[in-house]
C-alpha cells in the first residue's frame, strides 16, 4: 500500500520553448550562436544597408518555370512587335519553324496563350499584351546588367609587329556582341604576351612554337614577299667562302621584279628568330638557303637585311606597312603562304576568348594544339 504522492519540489518554471527562427540567414545565424553561446557576429555594413531579400524570393519564384530561357523570351517579344511569324524570324535569324516551337514552348510553360493566330494574322491575347508590357521594359535592362561587369576589363589582343587589318572588322563585331572593348598590347615574343599573361587572344603568324597549349582558329592566309637590300652594301656575304657569288647574286635579285621561291636555296638567309616566319626549314633538305644572321624583332631584320646581310622573306603585309629606304621587296611565286592564327591558352582562358575566336571563323571549331 503506497501513501500519499508528496508535491513536487518548489523551483523556477520550467522554460519556455524559444520562438523559431525565421528560416534564411538570420535564423541559421541565430542558431549557431545558441548553439555555440557565441554573441552573434555583426553583420557586414554593406549588407546591413541592403534592401531586403525581395530579389532572391522573385529568384526562387521562377522555379516553378522550368525550362523558360532567355530564348523563349526574345522569340514572344520579337512576335509581339512584328505581328507575324515569317517577319520575326528573320529579325532573329532563325526559321519560322524553330520561332514557332519557341512560342509555344513558353506558353506552355506559363500554362496561358499569348498569341491569337490564323493564317493572315497574329494578335497578342490579353495575356500577351500584359507579358509584352512586362518584358520590353525589362530585357534591356537585364541585358545592361550582364553586360557591365565586363565593359570595365577589356579584352587584351596581343600581336608582335602587325596587326591583321581583319582585326579592325572583327575587334567591332566583338565588342558589339558583347559590349566588351578590346585593348592592343604589342609584345615581341613568339605568343605575342599569351604566354606571359600579357595578352587574352594573341595574333601568331606561321607554325606556333613547340609545345604551346593553346587553342587556335585560323584568322587568314598572307603571300610571302623577298626582301632584298636596294644597295650592294658590304656585308657578312662579301666575308665569308662564296660571299663575292652571294654579293652579286643579291644585287641581281634586287633588280628583279618576281622571284621563284626555289631561286632562294643557296643565298644567305636573314631570320627574325623571335617573331618571324620563315626560316630555312620551309625549303626542302639540300635545298634551302643558309642561314645568315638572326634578328629578334622585326627592326633589327629590317637593319640586317638593308645593311646586304642576306634576303628576308617576309608576310607582304609587312611590305605594305615597314617601308625602308635601303630595301626593295620583292612578290615571290611558289611561296606557301604564312597561316595566320588567333591563339588562347587551352586552360584558364578569358571568359570571352573562344567567343574571339568564335566571331572570327563562325561555324567552324578552334584547332587544339600542345
Amino acid at each position: 500500500m503506497t501513501g500519499p504522492t508528496e508535491p513536487p519540489p518548489a523551483g523556477p518554471p520550467p522554460a519556455e520553448p524559444a520562438a523559431a527562427a525565421r528560416p534564411g540567414t538570420a535564423g541559421r545565424a541565430a542558431a549557431a550562436d545558441a548553439g555555440t553561446g557565441a554573441p552573434p557576429e555583426p553583420r557586414p555594413a554593406e549588407a546591413a544597408a541592403a534592401p531586403s531579400s525581395d530579389a532572391l524570393d522573385a529568384l526562387g519564384a521562377l522555379d516553378g518555370c522550368a525550362g523558360i530561357e532567355l530564348r523563349h523570351l526574345r522569340g514572344f517579344l520579337a512576335v509581339a512587335e512584328e505581328r507575324s511569324f515569317t517577319y520575326a524570324a528573320a529579325r532573329l535569324r532563325i526559321g519560322q519553324p524553330a520561332l514557332t516551337r519557341t512560342v509555344r514552348a513558353l506558353e506552355t510553360a506559363l500554362g496561358v496563350r499569348l498569341l491569337d493566330r490564323t493564317t493572315r494574322r497574329v494578335e497578342l491575347t490579353a495575356a500577351g499584351r500584359g507579358l509584352h508590357a512586362d518584358l520590353a521594359p525589362l530585357l534591356p535592362r537585364l541585358a545592361a546588367a550582364l553586360r557591365a561587369p565586363a565593359q570595365a576589363t577589356p579584352l587584351r589582343l596581343g600581336f608582335t609587329s602587325l596587326l591583321p587589318t581583319a582585326c579592325t572588322e572583327l575587334n567591332a563585331r566583338f565588342t558589339a556582341a558583347t559590349g566588351t572593348g578590346v585593348r592592343l598590347v604589342r609584345r615581341d615574343a613568339p605568343l605575342a604576351g599569351l604566354e606571359s599573361g600579357e595578352a587574352d587572344v594573341a595574333v601568331v603568324r606561321g607554325a606556333l612554337p613547340r609545345g604551346a597549349a593553346v587553342r587556335t582558329a585560323v584568322l587568314l592566309h598572307e603571300p610571302r614577299v623577298a626582301a632584298l637590300a636596294r644597295t650592294a652594301a658590304p656585308g657578312p656575304a662579301d666575308r665569308g667562302p662564296g660571299g663575292d657569288a652571294d654579293a652579286e647574286a643579291l644585287r641581281v635579285l634586287a633588280r628583279r621584279r618576281v622571284l621563284d621561291w626555289t631561286e632562294l636555296a643557296g643565298l644567305p638567309l636573314v631570320v627574325n628568330t623571335v617573331t618571324g616566319s620563315t626560316g630555312p626549314e620551309l625549303w626542302p633538305e639540300g635545298r634551302r638557303p643558309r642561314l645568315a644572321c638572326t634578328a629578334g624583332n622585326v627592326d633589327e631584320w629590317l637593319e640586317a637585311v638593308a645593311a646586304g646581310h642576306g634576303v628576308g622573306v617576309a608576310p607582304d603585309s609587312l611590305a605594305r606597312r615597314h617601308t625602308h629606304p635601303g630595301l626593295r621587296y620583292v612578290r615571290l611565286k611558289n611561296a606557301p603562304p604564312v597561316t595566320v592564327r588567333l591563339a588562347v591558352p587551352a586552360r584558364g582562358a578569358h571568359p570571352l576568348a573562344e567567343r574571339f575566336l568564335a566571331l572570327a571563323r563562325p561555324g567552324e571549331e578552334p584547332e587544339p594544339t600542345g
